[in-house]
């Protein structure tokens, strides 16, 4: 159960998304809901990843499915959010940054804060931050696990 939302709308969640070129809107969707734990669904603002990954079909579909916003960045941009508390091996090498999920989703939620650092699920690196004022907390604990190989 969520404490409270502070935002007219109720959203106030920001997911940031990594994936294989080949994910599907299912594995996101399942990625998705697992980092979420008791989290609505309702309260995802929008969607953010990197820009490389804005025309991933499965991402794409995720998005129109659910009529989510997908916010993207630059490497550049990216690169401005300091030490990720996940740092990502596969980020690194193949993208020349220390992660996707994590940077993105405090990016696209300004002055907010990590509340779920990075899950892995099936190939999606999901992340979620929250720009709700005071506090924000689940009753289930968020899952942390080890990078991608």
């Amino acid at each position: 159960m969520w404490q409270r939302m502070n935002s007219a709308t109720g959203k106030t969640l920001s997911v940031g998304v990594g994936c294989t070129q080949h994910s599907s809107a299912d594995q996101i969707f399942a990625a998705v809901t697992k980092t979420l734990g008791t989290a609505p669904f309702e309260a995802i603002r929008c969607i953010a990843t990197i820009e490389s990954k804005a025309r991933q079909p499965g991402l794409l579909e995720f998005c129109a499915r659910h009529a989510l916003a997908l916010q993207t960045f630059s490497r550049a941009e990216i690169a401005t959010v300091t030490a990720p508390p996940t740092p990502s091996a596969a980020a690194r090498k193949h993208l020349g940054i220390e992660g996707v999920c994590e940077p993105c989703a405090l990016l696209a939620a300004p002055g907010g804060r990590l509340i779920a650092n990075k899950t892995v699920l099936d190939g999606v690196t999901v992340a979620i931050a929250s720009n709700a004022s005071g506090p924000l907390s689940p009753t289930t604990e968020f899952n942390h696990q080890q990078d991608l190989p």
